[in-house]
């Protein structure tokens, strides 16, 4: 397998990288910024429902696999022809040594500690000795996998917390929350998502973990909780405060993530009219907010 790399301004990743793929005999292309790792690198991120602050970077870098090196070098003789490929910088094909490329990605996730008896491991993975509570999960389609700060505080909280008689994970992604709640002694679990493959992930995962929920869209919660939890981001959270306060049940606690510290007064207006929400837990820049109702 051989590798190209393409150096170009983002007006022609698209174009590029569609001709690549649909005409040159490309098995993938990713890009990049070319700039990472320098002063000029920039951050490229967003939030559901708002705008992305830009469509690309201002210098990308293209990288497209080929079976052989005559492909690719085919490939980039052909697109360096181009009139308008002034500004497209082509480096020389080169291989790529073999891999076992499974191997390779499970290399990549390690056990997680949540606490020092608590530890998330995926199932290629021997559980620590110190481990008594293990959440057996591999990573897949489905946001959470614990490593992110926004799920291993969740996590923490969770295992710091007494068991729940009914518990509605809201946007359940990997169902790791709901599952974690059930390890931890909750019942009545539900764990809802609006994409169907984090609830097909949800049952899978719980079954590997052999607990019992119950996964399915939104509309499957219904009453009240006494357990609340929704990792998600703050705007989407936002817009889902009359929701979510008002399926806490009193006496209950409501537990929000994907909150960055500087959003937390934006939650905490968003949510005054139903329920007061604090910082509990902090940790690379993001908090864990919760609130109780009283009963």
């Amino acid at each position: 397998m051989f590798e190209l790399v393409l150096r170009l301004p983002q007006a022609l990743v698209e174009g590029v990288g569609e001709w690549l793929m649909d005409d040159l005999e490309a098995l993938s292309v990713s890009v990049a910024d070319a700039d990472a790792g320098t002063d000029q690198e920039q951050a490229l991120f967003g939030e559901p429902g708002m705008p992305v602050p830009r469509e690309g970077w201002l210098h990308s870098e293209l990288t497209a696999l080929f079976a052989d090196e005559a492909a690719a070098t085919a490939a980039s003789k052909l697109l360096q022809a181009q009139d308008w490929a002034t500004e497209l910088v082509a480096l020389a094909p080169r291989p790529l040594a073999d891999q076992d490329w499974v191997r390779l990605t499970q290399s990549q996730f390690a056990p997680v500690e949540i606490t020092p008896v608590f530890w998330i491991v995926p199932s290629w993975h021997k559980a620590p000795p110190q481990a008594r509570q293990v959440l057996r999960l591999d990573p897949g389609l489905a946001f959470g996998t614990g490593t992110h700060p926004t799920t291993k505080m969740c996590l923490r909280w969770i295992a710091g917390q007494p068991a729940a008689a009914r518990v509605l994970d809201y946007g359940c992604g990997s169902g790791i929350l709901a599952i974690a709640a059930a390890l931890h002694g909750s019942q009545g679990i539900e764990a809802v998502d609006i994409d169907p493959a984090a609830v097909q992930s949800s049952r899978d995962n719980a079954q590997a973990n052999q607990v019992s929920l119950r996964a399915g869209l939104p509309e499957i919660a219904s009453g009240s909780y006494p357990l609340v939890l929704a990792n998600i981001l703050a705007t989407p959270l936002k817009l889902l405060a009359p929701l979510l306060a008002g399926h806490v049940a009193p006496g209950g606690q409501l537990v929000l993530a994907g909150i960055l510290a500087r959003q937390e007064q934006e939650l905490r207006e968003a949510y005054a009219a139903y329920l007061s929400l604090t910082v509990a837990d902090c940790e690379d820049g993001w908090i864990l907010m919760t609130a109780q109702r009283p009963v």
